[in-house]
């Protein structure tokens, strides 16, 4: 469907696999940088929604990177985890960082999305594992 987009089925439910992938960003030196848990923003307006939660996810050596190629791709940091439930299943879903930083062209942005793919996938991987 997209080929940007990541999709990991989670053997855990919701709140396991949050608090497992922020474990998992914490051990790969990334850093939190916010977390939207919009299940708790929906049930504070009385609204009830399966999970939906989103971890903002990036670190400033790699902030001041992207800026110092583009200016412009500060735009798409941080990058996000997107903890939702389909089909009575916990996904984890992310845009692969190579392409979103690739839309600017920079080799620099090539290189550091190349990073990102791979510390991105073993967040995934290390926080699902069983």
């Amino acid at each position: 469907m997209h080929d940007d987009l990541v999709q990991t089925p989670s053997p855990y439910g919701c709140e396991e696999t949050v608090d497992r992938l922020k474990a998992a960003v914490a051990q790969a030196s990334m850093g939190l940088v916010a977390h939207i848990n919009g299940q708790a923003n929906a049930a504070k307006k009385g609204l009830a929604v399966d999970c939906d939660q989103i971890l903002e996810i990036f670190r400033p050596d790699f902030a001041v990177r992207v800026w110092a190629a583009r200016k412009e791709a500060g735009l798409d940091i941080p990058l996000r985890l997107h903890v939702y439930v389909s089909g009575g299943r916990t996904i984890t879903a992310y845009r692969r960082p190579s392409r979103v930083l690739a839309r600017y062209d920079h080799p620099d942005l090539v290189a550091l999305g190349a990073e990102l793919d791979r510390i991105f996938a073993g967040i995934v991987e290390r926080a699902l594992a069983v």
